[in-house]
């Protein structure tokens, strides 16, 4: 069984920075699909197709899915926590733009950090880390702060900021469970299978009962954004993310993904033509300065 470490190494860090850089681009492209595929139905496609390509990986690397391992009722618990975060991301997407969406369900490290020190003693921060965690916090609601007059005049998007929100309390208690339970020393693979399988069942319902309509005559853009996000997104990202969450801390792990909404402002902006101002790009410094602080070391 491979140890895990006590802080982000260089290989730690690049698949971090690869994933951040695909799920800031990602809410984007969700959003720019919408008009096309309804965003439930969209979750479930990726998921569905996720949960069958993950199969055949471990059908061809010998990775046991259906043993008996103790950990069936937290997996489903996880499962249904992951799925019900997507349900609220996607759906969000319709009523708030790509990047706020982004930072607001980039939180969710903050659920991490209070809850999970209380599981796994081991992931207790020191008193540098949590100021580190603060200052990331306070940057986030600072970046908010034009949205959050926006919200106050419109229904819609006080409802897709507040879905976001809800987003990323329930990535964040996901993790909390991984890591507090039984899940902490099950496979990626099967880690993964638990929440692309359970939302790959739970979706569709949801898809149907918000009367979402189902036809399949898309663009060749639309499929095209499908076959990624099933492939990269729900396939290889959470594929890493979860290899990830069983070697390395998991709050050093979750704080770092504030650099998503960075990245989601810029294709917004380039993309989708979302508004990026001064006051955002110096807040996400400060973002920047808050990964930094919860990452280092303790001295020796």
């Amino acid at each position: 069984m491979t140890a895990r470490k006590d802080h982000l190494d260089t290989l730690a860090i690049s698949i971090l920075l690869a994933c951040c850089l695909f799920w800031g681009f990602q809410q984007v492209l969700v959003k720019a699909t919408i008009p096309e595929v309804p965003p439930v139905l969209q979750a479930f496609i990726r998921f569905a197709g996720a949960t069958v390509i993950l199969w055949i990986w471990c059908v061809v690397r010998g990775i046991r899915l259906f043993e008996r391992d103790g950990s069936l009722i937290a997996g489903l618990v996880a499962g249904a926590l992951f799925a019900a975060e997507f349900a609220a991301l996607f759906v969000g997407l319709k009523y708030t733009s790509a990047s706020r969406l982004t930072v607001f369900v980039y939180t969710s490290p903050l659920w991490v950090a209070v809850l999970l020190p209380f599981f796994v003693k081991a992931e207790r921060l020191r008193s540098s880390q949590w100021l580190g965690l603060a200052c990331a916090f306070v940057a986030v609601l600072f970046a908010l702060r034009e949205g959050f007059t926006a919200a106050a005049q419109g229904a819609d998007v006080w409802l897709g900021d507040s879905l976001a929100l809800l987003a990323g309390m329930l990535w964040g208690l996901t993790t909390v469970v991984i890591r507090a339970t039984s899940l902490a020393k099950t496979s990626a693979e099967k880690l993964l299978f638990y929440q692309v399988a359970v939302s790959a069942v739970a979706l569709p319902f949801l898809s149907l009962a918000l009367g979402e309509t189902w036809r399949f005559h898309y663009s060749a853009f639309a499929w095209g954004s499908l076959a990624l996000q099933t492939v990269v997104g729900a396939f290889m990202s959470y594929l890493a993310w979860m290899w990830m969450l069983g070697r390395y801390p998991a709050t050093r792990v979750s704080i770092f993904v504030f650099l998503t909404p960075m990245f989601a402002l810029l294709f917004g902006a380039l993309w989708l033509n979302e508004v990026v101002t001064a006051k955002l790009v110096l807040a996400l410094v400060f973002v920047a300065v808050g990964i930094v602080l919860v990452n280092r070391k303790s001295a020796q």
